[in-house]
């Protein structure tokens, strides 16, 4: 006994055995756990919006009253409790999910607990409550929920508390995938304790200890003692794969795995079993066929855009100024790029080059074998000798990009969506290029969030392509939030 833990010889030298008696404890302790800290959460926010509307509002308008009526019994049991039941409907207390899956699911939780109480308040007749206060309630309430489980779920994570014991069967690139999305979103909290493989020999997978082979998986699980079991092994047969699962089902307690649908658009699927025939239909949609949903694109991207220009009118105007003065001439540049339909328009920036940047770059390349390949391969180069000062730090920032809400005003481009690319390019898609025509290009998109230009060109195409067959209303909103945390970072900007 080590640490609380038994280890015990196996296929590798150690094995970690984890107790059922535990993990049961921790799959009940934890739910109520996180229950009592979304109650918090929404009372704080209750108590927040609560002073905001007393103290702050009515100092701001004439017309708002005073004084309105809360009662206790409203604050402490009938607005949070709401949002308590409609996560536990939505399985947040019980099902792991990414990070920004749990934000949409509680956005949405957010807001069927508001209707409800509003609805219970109309049918109370109780007409003193404020609409000021309510919606302060909700926004919080959003705000809080996400930001104490973010926080709670990372402090258990550092304690050891929050993670799952998981033995993965396969280590090929898919359990290579898997473990990256474990150790880069808290929201899983998967912990992977083995490998169940018979040909290990992934370098980047040596860190954990190889429990046993295929053929005898169900002994290594159940010296583990873990309930959960992930099968990452797309390649198995049908036959193969249910033979793993049906000698492994009564030992554990989830089976998950992942299926050969590399490249399928699975953003929307959505699931239906067909008991009879012993089978599931997996449904596709495609949300962009959708006349609704891409009015709502079109309509998120001018508001957007809008505000924007709004906000960084004075942002713009400064580095103007500094454009002129570090290199005097025109500020904005309009470089030709392919858009919706495959029709080009002109893409603003701001100009963060020479003004002969074309005979600067041809006189380079002529100097530079090496540079003319790495131009060739991504139309980048990472020492681009026609940059001015000025405009490495509007690249390094993204801030040369700020001109483009122009182009999302005009309808040339979305907020989010597809690199811009130049003529020369479209070549380089090969058939992903019909998936690039259906939507205007974004300001960022999936390759911006994904790592810029540490990303290589293939990888920047298929994350292209999986934007278009996976887009939802949410997804835009993701990455738009994530991009944030990217340009502040300046990870993968040249």
């Amino acid at each position: 006994m080590a640490n609380g833990r038994t280890y015990t010889a196996a296929y590798s030298e150690k094995v970690v055995v984890y107790h059922s008696l535990g993990l049961r404890a921790k799959a009940v302790i934890l739910p109520l756990v996180l229950m009592v800290i979304d109650y918090i959460a929404v009372l704080a926010a209750v108590w927040t919006a609560y002073l905001i509307r007393e103290l702050i509002v009515p100092q701001l308008s004439v017309a708002a009253p005073a004084y309105f009526d809360v009662s206790r019994w409203y604050m402490y049991m009938i607005i949070p409790f709401p949002f308590i039941l409609f996560m536990h409907f939505d399985q947040l207390y019980v099902r792991r999910l990414l990070f920004w899956q749990q934000v949409e699911k509680i956005f949405k939780v957010s807001i069927y607990a508001m209707i409800f109480v509003v609805v219970l308040i109309y049918l109370t007749g109780y007409v003193k409550m404020s609409r000021t206060f309510m919606a302060l309630v909700w926004i919080i309430s959003f705000f809080n929920l996400v930001t104490s489980r973010f926080v709670f779920k990372n402090i258990l994570t550092l304690a050891g508390l929050w993670q799952i014991p998981v033995v993965l069967i396969g280590a090929g690139k898919t359990a290579e995938l898997l473990i990256n999305a474990f150790k880069n979103d808290s929201g899983l909290g998967y912990k992977v304790v083995g490998l169940v493989e018979d040909n290990p020999g992934n370098d980047k997978l040596k860190e954990y200890p190889v429990l046993g082979t295929f053929d005898r998986a169900e002994e290594a699980v159940k010296r583990t003692g873990v309930k959960d079991v992930l099968i990452a092994a797309p390649g198995l047969s049908r036959e193969e794969l249910l033979s793993l699962v049906y000698r492994l089902q009564p030992y554990v307690k989830n089976i998950a795995f992942v299926p050969d649908l590399f490249g399928v658009p699975v953003g929307d699927m959505q699931l239906d079993t067909l008991f009879n025939e012993k089978a599931v239909l997996l449904r596709i949609r495609n949300n962009l066929a959708s006349g609704y949903n891409r009015f709502l694109k079109l309509s998120f991207d001018i508001v957007g855009a809008v505000l924007g220009l709004i906000v960084g009118l004075p942002l713009m105007a400064l580095i103007s100024l500094l454009i002129y003065i570090d290199n005097p001439g025109p500020v904005i540049f309009a470089h030709k790029r392919i858009g919706q339909n495959g029709q080009e328009f002109p893409c603003y920036k701001f100009r963060s080059m020479v003004l002969n940047a074309e005979a600067a770059l041809e006189k380079h390349l002529a100097e530079n074998p090496a540079a003319r390949a790495e131009w060739e391969q991504d139309f980048k180069l990472k020492n681009d000798p026609r940059i001015t000062r000025i405009g490495k730090f509007l690249r390094k920032t993204s801030l040369d990009e700020l001109p483009q809400f122009f182009n999302v005003v005009k309808g040339e481009m979305s907020l989010v969506g597809p690199r811009p690319i130049v003529a020369d390019e479209v070549i380089k898609y090969g058939e992903y290029i019909y998936d690039y025509h259906l939507v205007r290009p974004g300001i960022t998109g999936m390759w911006q969030v994904g790592g810029r230009n540490d990303v290589d060109y293939k990888d920047r195409v298929e994350l292209d392509s999986w934007y278009v067959r996976n887009w939802s209303m949410w997804l835009d909103v993701v990455l738009l939030m994530r991009t944030v945390g990217v340009v502040l970072k300046g990870r993968g900007a040249y």
